[in-house]
């Protein structure tokens, strides 16, 4: 004869180990579908650094041509690049605007370097280095317009 209150005890744990195998189940799926999850997350990264790879690359200024030789007259400032890279007149600019006491407009850079400011016509021709060199990292523009040195 089986005892009842033993069978009782097994039938509770049975109820028990039933319920947690629901969950660990419902544990597993949840694992695996977020693994699953973060491999497409992980593909999409990959694709998208390759295409932005491929957009930086190809945003990348095209060098002029002189003599037959490719060179950038102003290139991107970089780490290991330094202003003796620079064209002489845009050297010239870059320590005007930094031997200023702070910011410093077109003109007030015109007048250290030799412009004759007083003729629009010399002066935007400064603003244009001004702004070539804010476009290639070596200055900063401030949204009042005036110009200062990166660092």
């Amino acid at each position: 004869m089986l005892d009842p209150e033993l069978l009782e005890r097994i039938t509770a744990r049975r109820a028990e180990l039933d319920e947690l195998e629901e969950q660990l189940a419902k544990q597993l799926t949840e694992v695996r579908t977020e693994r699953d999850e973060l491999a497409v997350a992980e593909r999409v990264l990959e694709r998208m650094t390759g295409r932005l790879a491929e957009e930086r690359a190809s945003a990348a200024p095209v060098p002029g041509q002189v003599a037959g030789r490719a060179v950038m007259l102003i290139p991107h400032r970089e780490p290991g690049v330094g202003e003796d890279s620079l064209p002489w007149d845009y050297q010239r600019i870059i320590a005007a605007v930094r031997q200023a006491a702070g910011p410093v407009m077109a003109r007030e850079v015109g007048e250290v370097v030799g412009v004759d400011v007083s003729v629009r016509s010399k002066l935007e021709p400064l603003r244009s280095k001004l702004v070539r060199l804010v476009d290639r990292g070596w200055l900063r523009k401030l949204p009042d317009g005036r110009f200062t040195t990166r660092l």
